[in-house]
Parts: structure tokens; sequence; C-alpha cells
């Protein structure tokens, strides 16, 4: 059994938190993750409107009776979403863990802390996650540059960052970006983290809402088959590589690439088709290079169990690297 200040302060037998992902973090994978034994997050974003969220924390609620939370994300935006109604909407349905995410959380933190919540937040610095743990959150979830999706711009792998949060941190940590596997996972322990983020690993499991043909796409692909877009824009996304994300980036190369150029080519409505319709070039959508350890398609009951398994194994295996020195 892996006990970690994050299962403790969670109350959930292992420390895995599935990562909340737009058009994927919904009420039949996040309660599979949670009575699997980890943390599933429900995606508030995913929902058209906060009364939306409610049914689904709901429609959650029937399918499991551990803990979940809900992710809501901070995003760059003319018409930014109804981001209060959404906390509030969850704060009254019961949910007592949120994962934070995205610039000037500090509002939103201080509404779910008065509220006697949880709150995960996700970082891509050691200086934004101090400023996360002076507003006050409980535990800070570290993405590396091998992440899916927002990397940040300063392109530092979790290797290096997750070294400097034991360092400079005070508050839980958990890893988050290019784990998919019991290898990854005892890696981030060793390295000080108290759990592990996966989003990828999560898209490829039987309770995952998209399409089969993506799943398998998944796993025939290796960690080369993601790419980089908006990075001459400084909002720096990692998705599949595709037809139409090399597209993006060949307007953004030619120079001066304003959004309004590619806008039709990255939209929601076509990112969310994909997995809705099986076509993995239709638009853009997220992938992490840990899609290259990907080669099964398991419940989350089978992943979970693996993972706890593997971490056992590997951290017993290395304790016998260690000897006592004898006396000559």
């Amino acid at each position: 059994m892996i006990v970690t200040p994050l299962t403790k302060l969670l109350g959930i037998r292992v420390p895995v938190v599935q990562g909340g992902m737009q058009w994927v973090g919904v009420p039949k994978l996040a309660a599979a993750v949670s009575e699997a034994g980890g943390l599933g997050i429900l995606t508030a974003l995913t929902q058209p409107s906060p009364e939306a969220l409610r049914t689904a924390i709901r429609e959650t609620r029937k399918l499991t009776s551990k803990p979940f939370g809900v992710n809501i994300t901070l995003l760059p935006s003319i018409n930014p979403p109804d981001y209060e109604g959404y906390a509030r909407a969850a704060v009254e349905e019961g949910v007592k863990i949120f994962e934070t995410a995205g610039n000037n959380p500090g509002p939103l933190i201080k509404f779910f802390k008065s509220q006697g919540c949880i709150v995960l937040h996700k970082c891509t610095t050691i200086r934004h996650a101090k400023s996360a743990e002076r507003h006050g959150v409980d535990v800070l979830s570290i993405d590396g540059f091998e992440c899916a999706g927002h990397p940040g711009e300063e392109d530092i792998g979790g290797l290096v960052l997750l070294a400097r949060a034991v360092k400079e941190l005070k508050i839980p940590f958990i890893a988050s970006g290019g784990i998919a596997d019991g290898r990854g996972f005892a890696a981030a322990l060793a390295l000080g983290a108290s759990g592990v983020n996966m989003g990828t690993r999560f898209m490829c499991t039987v309770e995952s809402p998209i399409h089969q043909n993506i799943k398998d796409k998944i796993v025939a692909s290796t960690e080369a088959d993601t790419v980089h877009i908006f990075r001459t824009l400084h909002n720096t996304a990692r998705v599949f590589k595709n037809k139409v994300s090399l597209e993006v980036v060949a307007i953004e190369r030619r120079g001066g690439a304003k959004f309004e150029d590619i806008r039709e080519l990255v939209s929601g409505a076509r990112g969310r088709k994909v997995y809705e319709l099986g076509d993995p070039d239709y638009g853009i959508w997220s992938a992490g290079i840990a899609i290259g350890l990907i080669d099964d398609i398991p419940t989350c009951k089978e992943l979970i169990a693996r993972l706890e398994s593997d971490v056992e194994k590997i951290v017993q295996d290395l304790s016998g690297l260690v000897q006592t020195k004898t006396k000559l």
C-alpha cells in the first residue's frame, strides 16, 4: 500500500489524480478512477453551464461514493466562462476537492478555501507554485514540459521542476506530465512528489469517453507524435501531431501570425468532434509525450491496480541496492 500526504489528505487509496481534460473529464471516467482508488476529476468547462455541471456531479455520485474533484481552468478569453457560477454550483452540490489551473487563480482559491474545500493548483514554474502556496492551496501539481495541453513558456522538464519543488515548497506536490506507468510513478515519488497526475494515460482507458479510433491511435503512436502550437502567440500547447496541428505550425513559422489566422483550425468544436467521430485529423486534440508509453487500453481499475503493484515492486527492488557496510 502506498501512503503519502496526498492519500491521507484526500482519503484515497492510491496517490493518482486523473487530469481535468476538456471533453474527457466526464462522470463515467471520473467515477471509474475514484472507484479504482484514485481521484477522479470532472472538468467543469466540458459542461455548457453551471447547471449542467450540477447534473454531472449528481451523475458521478450515482456511480461512486468515493471522493472525486472538479477542475476549473482559467483560460485567456475575450468572453470568459462563468467561472464563479461553476464554482458556486460545485460547492453547493457538496464537492470538497477542486483542481485549479490558469492565470490569476487567487479569487477562486480564496472562495474555495472560505468554503472549507481542498484545492490542488497546477503550475508550470516554481515561482507560480510559490505564489499559489501563498494563496493557501493545499497541494501543488507541478506540470513539466512533457505534459499535454499548456506547459508554460519556459520549457523546463519535470525532472528538474520536481527536484526544485522539493527544495522550495512547504506543502505537498504531485507530478504531472510524462507519466503513464509504474516506473514514472515511482520516479516521481523518489523526487519528492506525494503522487502523480495523469491525463493522456486515462484518455486511453475503457471508460474514457473518446472514440475507439482515437484510443487505437494513441496505442499506435510514439513519443515523437506530438507538437507544440501557439508558440509564437506565447500560449504554447502540446497537441497530437496531425494534419491540422502541422498546418497551424506552418502558419506560425511564416511569422506575424495572429490568432485570427488560425482560429478556425484550432476551434474547440473541431477538437470535440475528433473524440466523437474518431477522425484523428479532424481537429486539434491534446496528447502528452507519455503517449509513447501507452500500449494497451485497460479499465481504470486494471490500470490503477497495475500502477500500484508496479510501484511497490520497483521501490522494493531499489531498496536492495542499498547495502550495509561491513567492517573488514
